[in-house]
């Protein structure tokens, strides 16, 4: 009779950085049978050839197979091209959470199924029991607001080794092993990973960024000029000219069609209520209290929530101050995320 055999196969993302090459490294020591996968996502000049060389260094130091995945049309039909079409609509786009719903678990997970693989892993600071996301203990490098679209179905397919762990301490692990030295004094990654300098730069060679336009009040009327709508998000200040002004101006709307931005005093920014579209929910409940962050690094604030026909309808029982259509609005019951959707109206 055959020997089932209970060693589980792993699939590890590995970027050529320190955390995913650590990750590996533990779920090694743990009697995981690990195999690494490098994916080729944006096309930045020159990028591959470092990171991919990182990576397979650091699958040759674990002593683990890497595999590599060219994924950049599918990265640029559904990442890329929205990034830049939610920029020409006025709107503040997050490439980072559909970059880790489409590809980083979910062409992943495919390709784990293709080699047999039981769980896929990354260097993510994040937590999960199988059913809920959960912030990391290194609440400086939780990452789970950009992790809140991936889809719940595979959830108990997860793995993530650094989740209780603080960065500090991976660093020095890493400084600490005879071969990763080099890992562990890299710089960090930068948030959007293929937007070299500033957003607006990678723009203009899709779009016409530099195009001047009127600056409107919340009366309609026009009191100044302003650059080119795409250099501008919500709760903006500077880079526009408000004719008589002496209080700080902010951007509170932008009308992409007319090339036109309203401004207004810091209160006029202030939202009590928004409209969420496309959700994805960890939860079936369809009217709940919890608290929702409307960006990265801010605080979650209370709400109530009614979900109807694949929309969220969020009354905050606090005001919230910037709130910029196209960005996440991600759910939060103490340290469990619940889920989130994309803001389409405030």
């Amino acid at each position: 009779m055959k020997k089932e055999n209970l060693v589980k196969k792993v699939l590890v993302g590995m970027s050529g950085g320190v955390d995913s090459t650590v990750s590996a490294l533990l779920l090694k020591e743990q009697g995981y049978d690990v195999e690494g996968l490098y994916m080729k996502l944006h096309s930045k000049p020159g990028y591959h050839e470092i990171n991919q060389a990182r990576a397979q260094k650091a699958a040759d130091f674990v002593g683990i197979k890497l595999h590599v995945l060219d994924l950049q049309d599918t990265f640029n039909r559904e990442v890329f091209q929205p990034f830049i079409d939610t920029y020409a609509e006025g709107k503040t786009p997050n490439p980072c959470a559909l970059c880790n719903r489409s590809l980083k678990f979910g062409e992943m997970v495919k390709f784990a199924d293709k080699i047999g693989a039981d769980y896929i892993a990354t260097g993510h600071y994040i937590k999960t029991d199988g059913k809920y996301f959960y912030e990391a203990d290194d609440d400086t490098k939780d990452q789970s607001y950009f992790l809140f679209y991936v889809d719940r179905t595979i959830l108990p397919r997860l793995l993530f080794p650094l989740g209780e762990r603080k960065k500090s301490d991976i660093k020095k692990l890493a400084a600490s092993i005879e071969g990763l030295e080099s890992f562990a004094s890299q710089g960090e990654s930068s948030e959007i990973c293929f937007v070299d300098t500033t957003y607006t730069d990678l723009l203009k060679d899709y779009v016409e960024v530099d195009k001047m336009g009127e600056v409107l009040d919340k009366d309609g009327n026009v009191v100044g000029e302003h650059k080119g709508y795409m250099h501008y998000t919500i709760g903006k200040r500077k880079g526009f000219t408000v004719r008589g002004a002496h209080d700080p101006h902010y951007v509170l709307s932008i009308d992409a069609e007319k090339n036109r931005i309203v401004v207004g005093k810091k209160e006029d920014l202030a939202c009590s209520s928004v409209v969420l579209n496309n959700l994805n929910l960890y939860t079936d409940e369809k009217e709940f209290d919890t608290t929702v962050k409307l960006r990265y690094r801010t605080r979650a604030v209370p709400c109530h929530v009614k979900v109807k026909e694949n929309k969220a309808y969020v009354t905050l029982k606090e005001s919230v101050f910037g709130v910029a259509t196209g960005q996440a609005a991600v759910f939060y019951d103490d340290k469990k995320l619940i889920g989130g959707g994309w803001i389409e109206e405030n």
